[in-house]
């Protein structure tokens, strides 16, 4: 079972696994594709977990793992170099 305060690590790992950079499409087709099993069993996370995945990104800025918007292409979030 994955919980909100689980997001931004997974989050964080699935951009390294994908490069360091992605859409947020393609990073939540890969959260879907890696996490389904567990999302699904995950209460009313299942219902918000692509919201609250954008709240995982704002945790990672917060911390500096990741670019901020305004450094990024529209629609694309980036790990912190």
């Amino acid at each position: 079972m994955i919980r909100k305060h689980d997001l931004p690590d997974i989050l964080y790992d699935s951009l390294k696994q994908l490069g360091g950079a992605a859409t947020i499409v393609d990073v939540c087709k890969y959260v879907w594709t890696k996490y389904n099993m567990e999302l699904e069993r995950s209460g009313d996370l299942f219902y918000t977990w692509q919201y609250d995945i954008r709240w995982a990104a704002t945790e990672l800025r917060k911390t500096k793992k990741m670019r901020s918007s305004e450094l990024s292409p529209k629609g694309v979030w980036e790990l912190m170099e």
